[in-house]
């Protein structure tokens, strides 16, 4: 078993307003291996209170996803004699209303790009991969957000 750990660390800034809820939703995420990165809450969650040059858990969770999906999918296309030279995806999440004041990010859409060298998989083979890697996808397996590959 595996464990992970990532610190999330925000504190009010001087003038700002947390009773009313007038603070600035930017905080900072660390990871173990010594990257932090800006975080915050969505501009559309939050308005002008949020850090639109930060990264929010959607997006996160996008990422995440489509990280995973391409890393399973890497290690199976070399599993079944591929050579991937390349890949590029560009995700998207989609926020939706799954109950009465509940949202979630109800579907995620992969749109990946692969460049080959030598013979690449058949459209029948490139869909089999992609499947494969969203079974075995970490991620994928710890939500019931939808997740499709365009």
């Amino acid at each position: 078993m595996s464990t992970y750990t990532a610190d999330v660390t925000w504190t009010l800034k001087e003038g700002e307003d947390f009773a009313s809820g007038r603070y600035s939703r930017g905080h900072t995420l660390s990871f173990d291996a010594g990257m932090t990165l800006p975080g915050s809450a969505s501009p559309h969650v939050v308005g002008r209170w949020a850090v639109k040059e930060a990264v929010d858990p959607e997006e996160m969770l996008t990422a995440a996803l489509s990280s995973c999906h391409m890393l399973t999918f890497l290690h199976l296309a070399r599993q079944a004699g591929f050579r991937a030279m390349a890949y590029r995806d560009h995700a998207e999440g989609v926020m939706g209303e799954i109950a009465p004041g509940r949202q979630a990010v109800t579907r995620v859409t992969l749109h990946p790009r692969i460049e080959w060298s030598g013979p690449a998989p058949d459209a029948e083979s490139l869909a089999q991969l992609h499947h494969a890697a969203h079974e075995g996808c970490f991620i994928a397996n710890s939500v019931r957000t939808e997740v499709v590959v365009a």
